[in-house]
């Protein structure tokens, strides 16, 4: 179909759209070279701009990777449209910063505790010296390095979950921390004590799955995530009085 039927206003989404159907039509994988923007502009009987509207659009929803000087590939169709989207409605008003927050909090917490006996078998003893070492970095750095401590949290998080070879779980996993730790500074919940706390928490989380007991797994995540739930709740409270 020519650009000259298609109607302007549904025109990039027609072509955006049409890439997609490419990729699939061509079971294309990730990391997959794309054709070159001519090529498309062929294969799609659409223009240049058009194209290039369509590739700027799936490249902001993880779909296709431009490198530059190199070409376009098929992306590793991650979730960072869901980070901005959910960052952006937790920043639109502090009530919606808390549901956000709430609502993080609760699927974390469903991921970890939902899966500790399939955690526990498949976390091996590199796993378990990595996720050592992360709560060491994280007692190092303390509030003094704020960014570091934030990223040995993730790490950690984020390797508890790997060896269950999930890919959607991890993803998911990654993306909600990251939208957590975006909108949490905006709420003045976490203290220098609520640091010591959860380098304690994370210990036991390592202890448990080193000594295979889920029971005490299970104990060590819910503490962890208590106190978090304890201080949303104030600060929603002081939210509503102006207090």
């Amino acid at each position: 179909m020519s650009e000259a039927r298609r109607g302007r206003s549904s025109l990039r989404k027609e072509v955006t759209e049409e890439i997609k159907q490419y990729i699939i039509d061509n079971r294309m994988r990730p990391g997959d070279l794309l054709p070159t923007e001519a090529e498309l502009c062929i294969a799609l009987n659409a223009s240049r701009s058009s194209v290039r509207e369509a590739v700027k659009t799936l490249a902001a929803l993880d779909i296709v990777e431009v490198r530059h000087g190199r070409g376009t590939y098929v992306g590793r169709l991650g979730l960072s449209a869901l980070v901005e989207s959910m960052t952006f409605r937790g920043m639109l008003s502090p009530d919606d910063d808390f549901q956000v927050y709430a609502d993080l909090v609760d699927v974390r917490e469903l991921f970890e505790r939902g899966n500790a006996e399939r955690i526990i078998a498949a976390l091996g003893p590199e796993h378990l010296d990595t996720l050592d070492k992360l709560v060491s970095e994280m007692e190092q750095q303390g509030s003094g390095g704020r960014d570091g401590f934030v990223a040995s949290d993730r790490a950690f998080h984020a390797l508890l979950v790997e060896p269950l070879g999930n890919e959607l779980m991890s993803q998911l996993t990654l993306a909600f921390w990251d939208v957590y730790s975006i909108v949490s500074p905006h709420l003045n919940l976490m203290t220098i004590e609520d640091e010591k706390i959860t380098v304690d928490v994370h210990r036991r989380i390592v202890d448990a799955a080193r000594t295979g007991d889920p029971v005490a797994f299970v104990a060590a995540v819910a503490d962890h995530y208590a106190p978090v739930r304890r201080r949303l709740a104030d600060a929603r409270a002081r939210s509503t009085t102006g207090t």
